[in-house]
């Protein structure tokens, strides 16, 4: 679908939300406008959300350009916790493997053997980590799960179950513990009220600039 807005039209896709208790318009790098209807909202409201809402999308629009021209600098290449590993296809091979600076991949199409490579570094990398920063904080957590969210780079639940994007491997290693103590932080204080920043600033002081790294490149960590 599209909106008219100034001289350009901007088009969106539409996606019906049980849950969604009001219109709500998202700006995905890789995969354009979406806009999030309430189940029983009527579909102009679609249009008028993104006319209404036009600065900002254009604003996400133009960084999700800059993010897509930096994924395809890198051609040939992976970031791998603030490296950059050079991309080998080997004729027949189905799993990845790490040779030093470079990722021996399968021809053809390597990106779910990549993603699977790339979920197994995740836990490697996040289990020391955790136990590492809640010895440090003298709290525990219940489990580990390395998922593929879409809005969200780790969450920590009410049980002190714990979350991890994979993605984050894409990001520098400050980047990943930045995100561990964060949630970690969780275990104590559940919301993200000036207490928990506290407790994050005498965590990890270079939260703010950590955050900030993510917020401008976290739609260049795909593959």
């Amino acid at each position: 679908m599209g909106a008219p807005v100034g001289e350009q039209e901007i088009q969106f896709t539409v996606r019906r939300s049980a849950r969604a208790r009001r219109v709500r318009v998202n700006v995905h790098a890789h995969e354009g406008v979406e806009v999030v209807l309430p189940a029983r909202a009527p579909e102009r409201a679609a249009g008028a959300a993104v006319s209404e809402l036009r600065p900002w999308i254009e604003r996400r629009l133009q960084e999700a350009r800059r993010a897509r021209a930096s994924v395809a600098a890198r051609a040939g290449t992976l970031p791998y916790l603030g490296e950059s590993l050079e991309l080998v296809a080997e004729a027949g091979r189905t799993r990845v493997h790490r040779d030093g600076a470079r990722l021996l991949i399968p021809a053809g199409d390597a990106r779910p053997a990549l993603e699977r490579f790339y979920r197994r570094a995740a836990r490697a990398e996040m289990a020391p980590r955790l136990d590492r920063a809640t010895a440090l904080a003298g709290t525990r957590y219940s489990g580990l799960d390395i998922r593929a969210q879409r809005t969200r780079w780790a969450s920590c639940s009410s049980s002190g179950r714990m979350s991890f994007n994979w993605r984050l491997m894409l990001a520098p290693e400050s980047i990943l513990d930045y995100v561990v103590w964060h949630e970690v932080c969780h275990l104590e204080v559940a919301d993200h009220s000036p207490r928990f920043w506290a407790l994050v600033e005498r965590r990890w002081p270079r939260w703010r600039e950590d955050r900030d790294w993510l917020r401008r490149n976290g739609a260049t960590l795909v593959l």
